[in-house]
């Protein structure tokens, strides 16, 4: 765990340190008290602020969804070709797996921790749907026959890898996603099979 001093406004220092000890340990493991001493803040700036911790996770959740679909969009539109931008994620995937830092999908993390009401489950479930809508989107921009069942393969490939490089703490996950992947696209883009024609009687 790092040690250096969070800089910053109080909000700012929270969010730093929300970040670094709810991925690291989990939501519902880290208390209030913790994150407070991380971002050397008094108690009432974090309820001045955020108001309550569920809130707070919230937020925290947001700034990683802000940043998880920048870097998504970085990485596609260095391409020209929708099926390479669909395969591209599953390399994205594969260089985040093998960070010493990761700790598996934080939004998988958050709402398997969060009780119904909290507010991180809407943030999770946006996420979720931003992934799955750009899936449909490239797989219908590759000619796919039918996008949007497309779509819904490439996501589950995607938790499915997610999932798999947490249980097994390896990034080769990605690159079998990613092979599952091309075999869907080549089956939903290859051309229409000629029928054959019947012989005049």
């Amino acid at each position: 765990m790092a040690s250096t001093k969070i800089e910053g406004s109080p909000r700012e220092r929270l969010l730093a340190a929300a970040n670094e000890l709810f991925y690291a340990e989990g939501v519902h493991t880290v208390g209030i008290d913790r994150v407070i001493e991380r971002a050397g803040v008094a108690k009432a700036s974090l309820y001045s602020t955020f108001g309550s911790k569920d809130e707070l996770v919230r937020e925290y959740l947001l700034q990683r969804l802000t940043r998880r679909r920048a870097l998504l969009l970085e990485r596609i539109e260095k391409y020209d070709e929708p099926r390479a931008k669909i395969l591209s994620v599953f390399d994205l995937l594969g260089e985040l797996f093998a960070q010493p830092t990761y700790r598996g999908c934080a939004f998988m993390r958050a709402i398997a921790e969060a009780p119904d009401e909290a507010k991180a489950r809407t943030v999770c479930r946006e996420y979720r749907s931003w992934v799955s809508e750009l899936f449909t989107k490239l797989a219908r921009d590759a000619g796919a026959k039918q996008p949007e069942q497309l779509g819904t393969q490439l996501l589950l490939l995607h938790d499915g890898a997610t999932l798999g490089s947490t249980m097994d703490a390896g990034a080769e996950r990605a690159a079998v996603a990613k092979e599952l992947a091309r075999t869907l696209l080549d089956i939903q883009t290859a051309p229409p099979t000629a029928k054959p024609k019947r012989r005049a009687r």
